[in-house]
């Protein structure tokens, strides 16, 4: 989720094209990159329940439900990566 106001936001609006980067920083180092294209909602009703979890990831099962809630808000976009190219190493050090 991101904010439609945001830099990166107005930008997939305008392209749904994307890459994503990951990378392990620790050795011996790893990375994948991701490129395809986002689907876009704004639909609360479908936000909620994936705000929701993520709060739960970070701010554990007592707090999930106010910060989901308090994320899955008029203005917020609800990004979903279809994958398309996938680049990624591991070990690069070894």
């Amino acid at each position: 989720m991101t904010g439609a106001e945001t830099v990166k936001g107005r930008a997939m609006l305008r392209d749904p094209r994307v890459a994503l980067s990951v990378d392990d920083e620790q050795p011996p180092f790893a990375f994948a990159i991701i490129q395809g294209t986002v689907s876009i909602s704004r639909d609360l009703g479908e936000m909620l329940p994936l705000s929701v979890a993520i709060a739960r990831r970070y701010m554990g099962d007592e707090d999930a439900d106010q910060y989901g809630r308090r994320n899955a808000v008029d203005g917020e976009l609800l990004l979903r990566l279809r994958r398309g190219r996938v680049t990624a190493m591991a070990d690069i050090a070894d």
